[in-house]
């Protein structure tokens, strides 16, 4: 099952007593926050939550796997994230 971002504010606005207004602006402060360190080429760590950060990814050969032509894939930067110790054990 999917948890959507509705999802998300609605239970964070019953285990806040916040409105879903006032829970969706805070979830997309919180957001932003992340986007914009990410952006800027920094990390953002949630102690016991997680990390994230930017990857930098390599430029390597590759194959279509249509036609098995070999192709360039360029370098790029993608966002990660890295589970913290105890979302891991929570998840166990």
């Amino acid at each position: 099952m999917a948890y959507s971002k509705g999802d998300l504010v609605a239970s964070m606005a019953a285990q806040t007593g916040a409105t879903k207004k006032m829970a969706a602006d805070m979830l997309d402060a919180m957001l932003d926050a992340v986007t914009g360190e990410l952006m800027k080429g920094g990390s953002v760590t949630l102690t016991g939550f997680g990390t994230f950060k930017v990857s930098h990814r390599a430029a390597r050969n590759g194959v279509n796997p249509a036609t098995g032509a070999k192709i360039k894939i360029a370098a790029r930067k993608a966002p990660v994230f890295k589970a913290g110790k105890k979302l891991k054990e929570a998840v166990n």
